[in-house]
């Protein structure tokens, strides 16, 4: 059975070549295909995916814990990010972790998210000062300890996302964490340049985000990466994006999540008036990801395609990624998660079961829990036979 995209010049992809990895110049055919071809392009996606993970679509249900919005990078298109003394600037206190994430633990969640500005404390001497008055001499080593807290306190994992991190504290990082993650975003170092999404952004320069990527590739820690679309990339620059990710899970086997998130515009943001991407943008790039990496779990945040996004089903992901019942999503607080029970009733609407994941995925958890220590006690208690989360929802 053909499930190959064919225009009037090209035919990209056929079911007999599958199992040789999408060419870059297939890619980038497949990406731009017109209207009428996507249908077919979806299409393949989701029998690669079922190839993959039949059925089966999974999320996480989590607390979001924004430990610091302060931070040195100025990306246009952030609404989560302060300067000290502006309004809503806040670093979370101990209390304050552990009173989120022990509602959570009653709500059932597993996953603790830690999201947090990159090093604030290099420009900011107000949060040198914090981090002296909490005890700690860097916001990394305050990560590290709020994480082994929800640890040692609460059933919950901790899954962090803390920007740029060296091998030495990668290393800190995956004793007290299953997984962890870092958006490469785009590979499309122009972006940098000024009045670009990523003006005086220094820690968006793509060579620094691979680097940690692959870094945590070579201590087999599971990674969550992703792109943001729509911020002034090609779409050959999304290909280009992928196939980084491609390469570097091909090396060392690590990447155990794609994200594909879709630009939003906020009237508070530099890029107010940017152009969204189209529906069919999220759809075409997600199908790419998926025929591009067929045995990678690839997700796209549902609050982001709202309200149809149970659409996103048919451009091939098998996973929603985290999913709080309690906490906003502070990057995109004007998007409200879905309630649990419509995005289950919505998933099956479409043929599939959906399933709560641990923030390690199943096919790395057997690896985290086979170390010694508290951190691997946690991640068995916390799963079942199968390696899903026990409370499955």
């Amino acid at each position: 059975m053909a499930t190959g995209i064919t225009t009037g010049v090209e035919a990209a992809v056929k079911h007999d070549d599958l199992a040789q990895p999408l060419s870059r110049e297939a890619a980038c055919r497949l990406i731009r295909c017109p209207d009428e071809h996507l249908p077919e392009l979806l299409s393949a996606a989701v029998e690669a995916k079922e190839r993959f993970k039949p059925r089966v679509i999974t999320y996480s249900r989590k607390v979001f814990l924004p430990l610091t919005n302060l931070c040195r990078d100025y990306c246009g298109y952030c609404i989560f990010r302060r300067d000290p003394g502006q309004p809503g600037a806040h670093t979370m206190t101990s209390e304050e972790v552990l009173e989120v994430a022990r509602a959570g633990e009653k709500m059932g969640c597993t996953e603790a998210l830690f999201s947090l500005g990159d090093k604030p404390e290099l420009m900011f001497p107000e949060m040198r000062e914090t981090l002296r008055r909490l005890g700690y001499n860097s916001t990394l080593q305050y990560l590290e300890a709020m994480c082994e807290l929800v640890l040692r306190q609460t059933t919950l994992l901790p899954h962090p996302n803390p920007g740029l991190l060296s091998a030495e504290w990668i290393a800190r990082m995956a004793a007290v964490s299953p997984s962890m993650g870092l958006m490469l975003e785009t590979t499309n170092a122009r972006l940098l340049a000024a009045g670009a999404a990523h003006d005086n952004a220094p820690d968006k320069l793509p060579s620094k985000r691979l680097r940690t990527i692959e870094e945590a590739g070579k201590q087999r820690v599971p990674f969550t990466t992703g792109l943001l679309i729509g911020i002034g990339e090609t779409a050959e620059d999304r290909v280009d994006s992928l196939l980084a990710i491609r390469e570097l899970h091909e090396r060392y086997g690590h990447i155990q999540e794609v994200i594909i998130q879709n630009f939003r515009v906020k009237p508070e943001i530099p890029m107010h008036d940017w152009p969204e991407p189209t529906q069919g943008d999220v759809l075409r790039t997600i199908a790419v990801a998926r025929l591009l990496m067929p045995e990678v779990n690839l997700q796209a945040p549902p609050n982001l395609s709202a309200p149809s996004y149970e659409d996103l089903l048919d451009a091939g992901i098998n996973d929603w990624g985290g999913v709080s019942p309690l906490t906003p999503d502070f990057i995109n607080p004007e998007r409200p998660w879905p309630h649990l029970d419509e995005l289950q009733r919505r998933t099956e609407s479409k043929g599939f079961i959906l399933r709560q994941r641990l923030p390690v995925y199943p096919e790395f958890l057997p690896a985290v829990a086979s170390r010694p220590g508290l951190l691997a006690d946690r991640v068995r208690a916390a799963s079942d036979p199968h390696c899903y989360a026990r409370r499955a929802a």
